[in-house]
């Protein structure tokens, strides 16, 4: 059974808090939009598909809660409106939770235009929306996963020009900070390829860095792999250079495969802090490098990864980490760094698009067009599937 991190009934959301994890289990109550804005903040929730759900669930509880009932729909239209773009300033850089915003506020809007259209009318369609992402993001995960897997199979010629496996080969793949179902409503985007490699039984084995400063990867990544039973290793951040170029061949480590906040219309992906660093490495030594996204992480908006505002964090996430207490049912945050040390703490890099292989989407993989330059609008233009 595969983790889930966002639980959800009507009027009823529930997060695992990922604060706590792989240490703890515990599942928190979101009420309102401010709760879901904090959790989001102090990264409870994390993750640009996560996020974005629980951003929009959260204030289709906190309508389903409300006794209010507003007396006009401009009115009802509003103070959704209002708390949108209040939850909206909880992560700026997950194009995903801006993405959710202006598409709600669309339906809003076209609902508040009917002539026949009531508050309550206006919160039943918003409310409706809200959890109709939760359900498209679980079906566009699995689509990624099987479309980024069968091209990884394809790149590491363990099939023929028909599609059919030629040997019993498998191969290994690396993945960076956490992009499976504690980063969205389910099974993932590049550990979602990471899950259907296994499940074809094409996977050898997945490495996972440790992603500091916040260790999604040994955290997180780690936890979800043990979780599902999926043979894997866990590195340091500073061992994926020496990763690639060892085991390259014997363990036929053939691909780099990583999540995104933001996809710039150029390609330019922005992602985790530590991105950057491994498409290099990966180019040095001729392994593929795969953005899982989906369309809704493609900003066309955006020309170019240097348009885009990399968040920086609070330095206490450099100096300081956090562990259980060995033997105990504890946790602690213990200081590792000399007091009075500046420090820099981008939550994210900028990957250029010319270190990028493919982007893989729910409706499928883009590649650069003559090796220069991806064109996305194609993918727009195609409707997405429902099981």
């Amino acid at each position: 059974m595969v983790l889930e991190a966002i639980r959800y009934t009507s009027g009823d959301l529930q997060i695992l808090d990922q604060l706590q994890l792989p240490y703890i289990e515990v599942f928190e109550p979101i009420h309102n939009a401010a709760q879901a804005w904090h959790a989001i903040r102090d990264m409870r929730v994390r993750g640009a598909p996560a996020i974005a759900i629980v951003a929009a669930l959260g204030l289709a509880v906190q309508l389903s809660r409300s006794s209010k009932k507003f007396e006009r729909a401009s009115l009802a239209k509003t103070t959704i409106e209002d708390n949108l773009n209040y939850l909206v300033t909880s992560r700026p850089t997950a194009v995903n939770l801006a993405d959710a915003v202006g598409k709600l506020k669309a339906i809003v809007l076209k609902e508040s235009k009917r002539d026949e259209a009531t508050g309550t009318s206006i919160k039943a369609v918003y409310i409706k929306a809200a959890e109709s992402m939760l359900k498209d993001d679980i079906e566009d995960n699995k689509a990624i996963g099987n479309l980024g897997a069968a091209w990884i199979v394809a790149q590491s010629e363990l099939t023929d020009r028909k599609g059919v496996d030629k040997s019993e080969n498998k191969l290994s793949v690396l993945t960076h900070c956490n992009t499976g179902s504690l980063a969205t409503a389910g099974y993932g985007t590049a550990l979602g390829i990471v899950r259907s490699l296994h499940e074809s039984t094409h996977l050898l084995r997945a490495y996972c860095t440790e992603t500091r400063p916040y260790n999604q990867g040994a955290r997180l990544t780690a936890y979800e792999l043990v979780h599902d039973k999926i043979p894997a290793t866990l590195i340091t951040d500073s061992m994926a250079a020496s990763l690639l170029s060892s085991r390259k061949d014997s363990d036929r480590l053939v691909a780099v495969v990583v999540g995104a906040d933001r996809v710039a219309a150029n390609g330019d992906t922005a992602n985790k802090i530590g991105t950057l660093g491994l498409a290099v490495i990966a180019r040095q030594y001729g392994v593929k490098f795969v953005v899982a996204a989906p369309r809704t992480t493609i900003d066309r908006t955006t020309k170019q990864g240097a348009d885009i505002v990399v968040e920086e964090r609070a330095a206490s996430e450099v100096t300081c980490i956090k562990g259980q207490v060995l033997g105990e049912q504890r946790v602690e945050t213990i200081e590792t760094a000399a007091k009075g040390i500046d420090v820099w703490n981008p939550a994210f890099d900028i990957t250029p698009a010319e270190l990028i292989d493919a982007v893989v989407t729910e409706v499928g993989v883009v590649e650069k067009v003559k090796g220069q330059s991806f064109q996305f609008d194609d993918i727009f233009k195609k409707a997405r599937t429902s099981s």
